[in-house]
């Protein structure tokens, strides 16, 4: 059998990666395959790490999840008449209980980032400044589960201070900090 060589465009990166492909009658070699690796796609990926890839995205949705939440809890609080304590104790419950759990998502969402980009080495290397950016943002996210904490405690101690208008701005934080480390992680601009 003969095998053709066929320079073919494949996009990667935003980019037309024109290298010849070597597509063989029997197709051995899924095409996928082939096309991932005239690019330089999945070059290292092992099953245990996109595992662990899954993992770490599962874990981070569900963590957002629980800060897009968390604040809306908030805004109701902000909003409860003070003679209506059944309402507010409730609406306390719920908060202190989604804190809880949405921290507990935090710890394995984190943990198995550091494991890619440490332990897999995602990340790493020249024409990665994406990373960096991502790492800022996910260190501003932290910030902001952990101001979350502080604001519940304001709350359960009933001092808090802000407007119900005010937690609805602050609800927005979160979606921003989550498109832009998807739009780095996708498109890595730099």
């Amino acid at each position: 059998m003969t095998a053709n060589r066929l320079p073919t465009p494949v996009l990667y990166r935003g980019f037309f990666c024109l290298r010849p492909l070597r597509l063989t009658l029997l197709r051995e070699v899924s095409l996928r395959r082939k096309l991932q690796a005239a690019c330089g796609l999945n070059a290292g990926y092992t099953p245990a790490m996109l595992w662990v890839k899954s993992f770490h995205i599962v874990f981070v949705a569900s963590w957002f999840a629980g800060l897009f939440y968390l604040p809306r809890i908030f805004v109701n609080l902000a909003m409860v008449p003070a003679d209506s304590t059944a309402e507010r104790a409730r609406l306390l419950l719920m908060a202190r209980k989604l804190m809880r759990f949405t921290t507990l998502l935090a710890v394995p969402a984190v943990g198995l980032g550091l494991w890619l980009w440490i332990g897999y080495g995602i990340g790493w290397g020249p024409g990665n400044g994406w990373m960096h950016a991502k790492l800022l943002l996910v260190v501003l996210v932290l910030g902001y589960h952990h101001v979350c904490g502080r604001l519940l405690r304001k709350f359960e101690a009933g001092v808090a201070s802000r407007g119900h208008v005010w937690f609805r701005w602050f609800n927005e934080a979160p979606v921003l900090m989550l498109v832009a480390i998807v739009v780095l992680v996708v498109v890595k601009p730099f």
